[in-house]
């Protein structure tokens, strides 16, 4: 059974097992969820961006001979990173300098990989409860990066494309009377 966030949309596979479909769910005092959907969807593509990016550790054996012969690691370097991977982190990159250091910082631990806000708040000896604001201001940041906004904007009355001058008839206007 899909999990649903409170404004009643689907919730991303993804993010299934993160912190954020709690705080999605709550409400402030106004009756607002904490998270809006566009906040969601910016976490959301972000966690689908460090999928591709291959930032997580290897949670499979690799039989592959030239890893298991090098001893060199994880496998986890340049020379073995497919172009989507390199993409995705440079994609990253871009997104995390146009980001201020600590918003980044709790996204991408959140979002990216996994995190829980306590956690995130007891490794930079943070204050109870100020993680998850740090992560809302983060996501707003992020949805503006990526031109997600609360509201639909763009043209008040669209024109309609299409390729006939007008439309043709699928069916007769008055089926003829036979003689």
């Amino acid at each position: 059974m899909p999990t649903k966030p409170a404004t009643g949309t689907a919730a991303p596979s993804r993010m299934a097992e993160s912190p954020l479909l709690r705080l999605a769910a709550s409400r402030e005092a106004d009756g607002q969820p904490f998270l809006q959907p566009h906040q969601l969807l910016a976490a959301d593509r972000l966690a689908r961006l460090v999928e591709r990016a291959r930032l997580g550790p290897r949670l499979t054996m690799s039989y592959d001979p030239a890893r298991v012969s090098s001893g060199r690691g994880s496998g986890n370097s340049a020379a073995e990173m497919s172009d989507s991977a390199a993409a995705a982190r440079r994609r990253l990159g871009l997104v995390a300098a146009a980001m201020p250091t600590d918003c980044w910082g709790v996204v991408i631990d959140v979002c990216g990989f996994g995190k829980g806000l306590q956690l995130v708040e007891t490794e930079r000896q943070w204050p109870r409860r100020s993680a998850k604001l740090v992560l809302r201001i983060g996501l707003e940041h992020l949805a503006n990066i990526w031109g997600l906004s609360a509201g639909a904007s763009g043209f008040e009355h669209g024109h309609q494309r299409h390729w006939l001058g007008e439309r043709l008839p699928l069916i007769a206007e008055k089926p003829e009377a036979p003689a």
